[in-house]
């Protein structure tokens, strides 16, 4: 596809998939790198059977070369303007026997959360999710769950719409494809955790753009937005801690304008 005919998609669909952004050769390697980091700094807040590393660039950076690939990111800032930046880096395993999630739409989307944009909210495209297979995606590993075109509803069901989201949905797919893909989705379209009934786990990594504008300091710890939101109030939300200066340091010159918001001062 090129970038029309993807922007299309995402208009009307609300996700597409671009194949082949880490080549097939070093996809394995990045997989058992972050299978380890996984494995040294998994959430103690994770779901049973979910492997689950907030801010997991602190701790591995073996798919950074890939985060400002041409092909992506032209499609990241057509949809959301130039100057983007990463809000969001989480590995995510679903390990065999996983159950299945709950439908939600992501941050700040998420009714949820304590930073989130209320509903009936508008239709702008805020923020964009990606997530990396670095296994194969199919029916039978948890290949994610999604609903098309349920980006162009002004609510989801993590905010009481009407819709109960621990059941399936009429119209709901199941994305497959094959390893160094990367799902690219309006951060408002609903989807759901798949579950794993094969006996390897289904790893991938959960990488967000969000526009220059958009106000990411609630989800970092020690700023004003998250004692007011969060701190103060008992309320729920996503923590990305901020980069050391020699973390950064080691990111690829193309990639460290995505990140230099988030730098340990």
């Amino acid at each position: 596809m090129d970038l029309q005919t993807e922007l299309g998609y995402m208009r009307i669909n609300g996700w597409c998939l671009l194949e082949g952004i880490i080549p097939a050769d070093e996809v394995e390697a990045v997989r058992e790198s972050v299978e380890a980091a996984v494995a040294a700094h998994q959430s103690t807040t994770a779901p049973d059977g979910i492997g689950h590393v907030p801010g997991l660039i602190r701790f591995e950076q073996s798919f950074a070369p890939y985060l400002a690939h041409p092909r992506l990111l032209g499609l990241v800032e057509a949809l959301l303007g130039e100057h983007v930046r990463v809000s969001f880096t989480t590995a995510q395993i679903n390990f065999p026997g996983n159950d299945r999630g709950g439908w939600h739409a992501d941050w700040p989307f998420n009714q949820e959360t304590a930073g989130h944009v209320p509903a009936p909210y508008p239709d702008v495209v805020m923020h964009v999710t990606t997530l990396w297979l670095l296994s194969p995606f199919n029916e039978e590993n948890g290949g994610t769950y999604i609903v098309p075109g349920s980006h162009r509803a002004n609510n989801n069901p993590s905010g009481d719409n009407g819709i109960d989201p621990t059941q399936p949905f009429p119209t709901e797919m199941q994305v497959t494809g094959p390893a160094g893909s990367v799902l690219v989705f309006d951060s408002r379209l609903w989807h759901a955790i798949a579950p794993n009934r094969t006996q390897r786990p289904r790893t991938t990594i959960a990488v967000r753009y969000a526009p220059w504008w958009l106000n990411l300091d609630v989800l970092r710890p020690g700023t004003v937005e998250r004692a007011r939101l969060v701190d103060e109030t008992g309320k729920r939300e996503n923590l990305q801690p901020p980069l050391s200066p020699q973390v950064y340091e080691t990111l690829p010159a193309a990639v460290k304008p995505l990140f230099r918001h988030a730098v340990e001062r």
